[in-house]
């Protein structure tokens, strides 16, 4: 069964398909919209979603607490197949160790931008070390989690300090929106670098569903 993952669709037929066990997905606020984009797509109703806090995307010391506290609950509620909607994301590997705990998985990588853009290619870029990431997520919501976590609503001087080492705003676009795209240069515009747009589709993120 192929799966595109621009779109995240795949195409079984209707006997192809089982009855699967239901999945808890416990995962980042900053996905849901694509998390159930994918599950709407491909008929994924085995995928019961409860997502963290979005801005835990700006905190992610709140990250693996969190995660906890929800595998406690989904445990309480008789799940019994659990998956992390999160790749690492900044944690350091907690969500790794609670994972290794809990006998469950996450999603592969180092974070969004990788498993959006393809683990594989994304590793591939080198010169991305110098780029800041947006999402269609990031893109709709720059002021709320990028310019007022950073204070930069009440110190612009602070953009030199924090984006001083970047040359460019890369934007992962999830769907092709051209509102999105223009959000996403008026952010470039505003940290004074480079624009680059890169259409992703849901990547990594789709297969990895498809699969729990």
């Amino acid at each position: 069964m192929d799966i595109d993952p621009k779109n995240g669709r795949t195409m079984p037929l209707p006997d192809e398909r089982t009855e699967p066990q239901k999945v808890h997905v416990i995962a980042c606020g900053a996905i849901a919209r694509e998390i159930l984009a994918i599950t709407r797509l491909n008929v994924l109703d085995h995928i019961d979603l409860h997502c963290l806090p979005a801005i835990y995307h700006a905190y992610p010391q709140k990250i693996a607490p969190g995660l906890e506290e929800a595998i406690v609950d989904a445990r309480s509620r008789g799940f019994e197949k659990i998956f992390i909607g999160y790749a690492d994301c900044g944690t350091g590997g907690l969500i790794d160790k609670i994972c290794e705990r809990e006998g469950i998985e996450r999603l592969s990588g180092p974070h969004c931008y990788s498993f959006f853009s393809g683990n594989d290619a994304f590793a591939a870029n080198e010169d991305d070390v110098t780029s800041f990431f947006l999402t269609d997520f990031l893109a709709r919501q720059f002021d709320s989690f990028v310019v007022v976590p950073l204070g930069l609503d009440r110190h612009p001087e602070l953009k030199e300090i924090y984006f001083g080492n970047y040359r460019k705003v890369v934007y992962l676009s999830q769907e092709e929106d051209p509102a999105l795209q223009e959000k996403a240069k008026a952010a470039a515009d505003y940290l004074g670098l480079e624009y680059e747009y890169r259409f992703t589709g849901y990547g990594d993120l789709a297969r990895e569903l498809l699969a729990v």
